[in-house]
């Protein structure tokens, strides 16, 4: 294959405003690979880079949340002799969206990509997306698996390449962009189009391109490149079976998030959802088995906890998923401890406001509200937050 010298086009080609072509050598473009125990993947992918951009004129900046296997110290190895390869590793925060706006926000470079450093995206496509939003051609320039020419090859399963097609139709739909591949995680935009909006997004999830389509204050001008989407070189997934409800969870974000935070309506979901759990143990026990009413009260506030707690750590904080059985083992001790104290509060306020003159039910709902915050932010702060 031919080597690149750079990856700024002829002046004479170039379709920009006048003044707009950068000295040659200039930064152009920054290129953000978030990370999670990629280690064998990096070398590579720096190599892929090089080949497809030239030796100048663009910076990678690998942003790591806080890898087991040394990802951000392999990354440092190599950043000591090459000064375009940067590293951000976050300590105390998770999540491929979070990731993605701190490595965009984090250059000084006009054009900013986002995509895998697992080999499943094609560094060469980086060079025409560049040319088509430097050129005004497109406001955000996306690598497509589903665009003519592209293929899913690359998905894990024929489940999860029906899903993405189902979630792309969706989000077609609800940000009124025509396009084939809304659910990509490979983009090229301007920057300062990325920090214009930087203050809507939500941040949560995984797609932050669905994010930065449907907070845009009117549409924005799109053009797709098909996409050989390959098979994962190294490394683990930052996705996972729980995508679907990712995507639902995008969707609350965009229209309902301002009036309630979308991670507190996950917990009060799942919360509605563990007062089922509980009802139905306790019927089980108590009417069917006979057991003691207190016997059955509590293992049915047990399992109700048991399934709330694992619910919380698939859903509403997927991103900051604990893992392991010391993780997994110590979390659930701790939101049932956070639970407890939640029910007390609960009991407390809502027996105070009955005898203060509230009607019972009044009581009750304020009663079920303070617990509900209480068990939210304790959780938040101290469960997942201590791993995310």
């Amino acid at each position: 294959m031919e080597t690149v010298t750079q990856i700024l086009p002829d002046p004479d080609a170039d379709s920009c405003p006048a003044g707009e072509n950068p000295p040659a050598g200039a930064l152009q473009l920054a290129v953000i690979l978030p990370t999670l125990n990629e280690r064998a993947n990096i070398a590579p992918m720096v190599a892929r880079l090089d080949q497809a951009l030239g030796a100048e004129g663009w910076e990678a900046i690998f942003v790591d949340d806080n890898s087991r296997d040394g990802t951000a110290d392999e990354i440092r190895r190599i950043a000591r002799t090459d000064p375009r390869i940067r590293v951000i590793q976050r300590i105390g925060r998770r999540g491929l969206s979070g990731a993605a706006i701190e490595g965009m926000c984090a250059t000084a470079a006009p054009f900013v990509a986002v995509m895998d450093a697992d080999h499943q995206h094609d560094p060469a496509l980086l060079r025409p997306m560049l040319q088509a939003v430097r050129s005004g051609e497109a406001d955000i320039a996306i690598a497509s698996r589903f665009a003519q020419g592209g293929t899913a090859a690359g998905l894990a399963s024929e489940s999860r390449e029906a899903g993405s097609r189902i979630a792309n139709a969706l989000a077609r739909k609800l940000t009124g962009t025509e396009l084939s591949d809304a659910m990509s995680g490979y983009f090229l935009l301007r920057t300062e189009q990325l920090r214009a909006q930087a203050g809507r997004l939500s941040g949560i999830g995984f797609k932050i391109l669905l994010d930065i389509l449907g907070s845009a204050p009117k549409s924005l001008k799109v053009k797709e490149f098909p996409l050989t989407f390959a098979a994962r070189a190294a490394g683990e997934s930052k996705l996972d079976n729980g995508v679907a409800l990712d995507f639902l969870a995008g969707l609350y974000e965009r229209y309902l998030g301002r009036i309630v935070p979308t991670r507190f309506a996950l917990f009060g979901t799942v919360g509605a959802i563990g007062i089922g759990v509980h009802m139905a143990v306790l019927s089980l026990l108590y009417l069917v088995f006979g057991s003691v009413f207190a016997l059955a009260q509590s293992c049915a506030t047990l399992a109700a906890m048991t399934f709330n707690f694992w619910l919380n750590n698939f859903l509403t904080y997927r991103d900051q998923k604990l893992s392991g059985w010391k993780q997994l083992l110590t979390g659930w001790a701790g939101f049932c401890l956070t639970c407890l104290i939640g029910a007390a509060a609960n009991i407390g306020v809502a027996t105070l406001l009955q005898e203060r003159g509230f009607h019972w039910w009044a009581a009750a709902l304020i009663g079920i509200l303070l617990g509900s915050v209480w068990n939210y932010a304790l959780s938040s702060r101290f469960i997942w937050g201590r791993y995310k």
